[in-house]
């Protein structure tokens, strides 16, 4: 681990070994995005200030792009750490080419006829980009949920969008590719977790002994796309709450088991939010980070203050 960002709801957190330095302190932070070719340049989504960018691990910040209400969503382009995608509320798909200098709205989103259903149940009246990834070996190729309501796709970098396929879960929450499987498509939804296998086109439910099926965060390790992990709850208010219930279950591809050794909780868990970097998996919690080989026992990396006791928005790990 080079470097991880980790977002909290009013702060960033950016460290490489035991200690954290806080960035970004009192801002209402959405999501996060880097890239481990480029790990001193982050990008931080939040309610009040845009998309916020740093090029030396947070020792300063400049906005990159000031568009909507909240930048919901920020993804770094697998292949090319210059290309660079946001997604905001109401909702929006952005991107750059330049690392995040200049900017262009991917116009016609909202002219899918799923669009007149979209609606974030807390603000009924609004719906909001919650997540991008763009294919591993396609940079034209961009996958985006929609949060709530439907998964959608573009073939060509944003110019044109296909809706919402059949079978596609419509609460999405995170998605996931892997360089080792281009075609498949892993998403983490308050509806379940799915999978596609041809790009978004068709979708499978595997659910076998995953008992909580509101799902919230999706990893799958960097040595086996079968081998799968996810964040889950009963419901959201036991996921969105640092004194709630969550649990987390891994899949080596034959069933889900919960995957709990040496994490807090369940109670007084709240969600995790997982991710990889090239040799393990990571879990943000609201009692510290923790990291695992193999996605089933893990480890706490660093110290935790208790003003980190919130619950967690975002993790890249570079």
């Amino acid at each position: 681990m080079d470097t991880a960002y980790a977002a909290l709801s009013d702060r960033v957190l950016v460290g490489s070994g035991d200690a954290w330095k806080d960035r970004l302190v009192n801002h209402d932070v959405e999501c996060l995005g880097a890239h481990s070719d480029a790990p001193e340049r982050a990008f931080v989504g939040t309610v009040d200030a845009g998309l916020q960018y740093t090029t030396d691990r947070g020792g300063s910040w400049s906005t990159a792009l000031d568009a909507g209400d909240r930048v919901t969503a920020v993804t770094v382009d697998p292949q090319d750490p210059d290309v660079v995608w946001a997604g905001t509320e109401p909702s929006a798909v952005y991107r750059s080419g330049d690392g995040g200098e200049r900017w262009t709205e991917r116009d016609g989103l909202t002219d899918l006829e799923s669009a007149s259903r979209w609606s974030f149940p807390p603000r009924p009246h609004t719906h909001h980009v919650r997540w991008l990834a763009v294919a591993p070996d396609d940079p034209d190729r961009l996958y985006v949920a929609v949060e709530a309501g439907a998964f959608v796709r573009s073939p060509d970098g944003g110019r044109t969008w296909l809706d919402h396929p059949d079978g596609a879960r419509r609460d999405i929450h995170m998605l996931a590719t892997h360089p080792d499987a281009p075609d498949r498509v892993y998403t983490a939804a308050g509806d379940g977790y799915a999978r596609s296998d041809d790009r978004g086109e068709t979708w499978t439910h595997p659910q076998d002994g995953l008992s909580h099926r509101y799902v919230w965060s999706v990893a799958v390790h960097p040595d086996d796309p079968e081998t799968v992990v996810v964040s889950a709850a009963s419901g959201p208010r036991s996921a969105h709450s640092t004194g709630g219930e969550s649990y987390v279950y891994r899949s080596a591809g034959d069933g889900w088991e919960r995957a709990m050794d040496g994490l807090p909780g369940p109670d007084g868990l709240a969600r995790p939010v997982l991710a990889r970097d090239e040799t393990a998996v990571y879990a943000l919690t609201n009692h510290g980070l923790f990291r695992s080989e193999s996605g089933a026992e893990w480890r706490r990396v660093g110290e935790w203050h208790p003003d980190y006791n919130q619950v967690p928005r975002g993790l890249v790990v570079v």
